[in-house]
């Protein structure tokens, strides 16, 4: 999409997302007063976590359901989620879903919370075996599709899979990033012996931090050919450093997830391909199950809702242009 038209269509989520919070503040209809499902994401200001909540938002006026739009402002506010989750418990609920910010730190409290209420898990787990359902991408195969990726546009520009590399990761100790790093390194590790991680870090949760790291490694490392950034926060960073540095022809990106930066990077050149979940389904699919638990009917314990490699050469795919461009109304 143009970039005018991708910034009326952020414009226009941005409204709807405003007028969706003043909604929440208005008497709720009596069909939506009786069942209470509230949402906690990792991050309500992340446009990845505002599409999970459309989806969620969808999904309460399809059933019939309340659902509050509940989160931290900040991946990194592993503490706020946990009183989130403890004041949405307060309120007797009829269920919960939720995407902990941190895998061990949720796991007691999650454990607590599903002695009164069932808990949904979505996009990332949780140390803890009290989910009644868990619904998010197969984050190891994410990173195994980020490897082969990067592989193919290393070789695409050399001719060969081969050079060095780096995996840099939002924050420590996040389930879902954690998998992704796993699924990477093990699939270049047995299937790509010509290509050599060279580092493989950690950032704070902030694009600027990301940006910072790939300035760095870009200067210390003028052999380096290829960069897995694991998530959008760090795929904004770096692909703003390839960009500034005009390095796309001589270094290879693979982000996670999308927005309008980073698929204006890709469209540029500066990021190579995106691994591209489907948070609107975790959102919708999340309420649903939700509300079938609460009903006491039989839901799966575990559900893929995918992920797929999107390039400038497939973007225009009508698939991947519903992952890209998704229904926020």
């Amino acid at each position: 999409m143009s970039f005018v038209k991708s910034l009326l269509s952020r414009r226009a989520f941005t409204a709807l997302a405003g007028a969706a919070v003043i909604a929440t503040a208005m008497p709720a209809p009596s069909f939506a007063a009786d069942v209470t499902i509230p949402i906690i994401v990792k991050d309500t200001t992340s446009f990845y976590w505002q599409i999970v909540l459309a989806g969620a938002r969808k999904a309460g006026k399809d059933l019939g359901v309340n659902v509050p739009e509940l989160g931290a402002q900040a991946e990194s506010d592993i503490n706020g989620q946990i009183s989130i989750l403890e004041n949405a418990v307060a309120g007797k609920p009829a269920a919960i879903v939720i995407s902990p910010t941190e895998f061990k730190a949720l796991g007691k409290p999650i454990d607590e919370a599903a002695k009164s209420v069932p808990i949904i898990g979505i996009d990332s787990g949780a140390d803890s075996k009290a989910f009644k359902s868990f619904l998010t991408t197969d984050n190891v195969q994410g990173g195994r599709i980020a490897a082969d990726g990067l592989a193919a546009a290393i070789k695409e520009m050399t001719g060969k899979e081969e050079g060095e590399i780096v995996i840099l990761t939002n924050l420590p100790g996040v389930g879902s990033l954690e998998q992704r790093r796993e699924g990477f390194l093990d699939q270049v590790k047995t299937k790509y012996p010509g290509l050599k991680v060279i580092a493989d870090k950690y950032g704070d949760g902030q694009a600027t931090t990301g940006l910072n790291m790939m300035t760095d490694l870009i200067t210390a490392n003028p052999n380096l050919v290829g960069v897995f950034a694991s998530n959008l926060i760090l795929a904004q960073g770096v692909g703003q450093a390839i960009a500034e540095n005009k390095l796309g022809d001589k270094i290879k990106v693979i982000g996670f997830d999308s927005d309008d930066k980073t698929v204006g990077f890709l469209k540029d050149g500066a990021i190579a391909g995106l691994v591209v979940q489907d948070p609107y389904r975790m959102g919708y699919d999340g309420i649903k199950t939700a509300l079938a638990v609460s009903k006491g009917e039989k839901v799966p314990e575990n559900v893929d809702t995918g992920a797929n490699l999107v390039t400038k050469a497939n973007m225009a795919d009508p698939k991947i242009d519903a992952l890209l461009n998704p229904k926020i109304k």
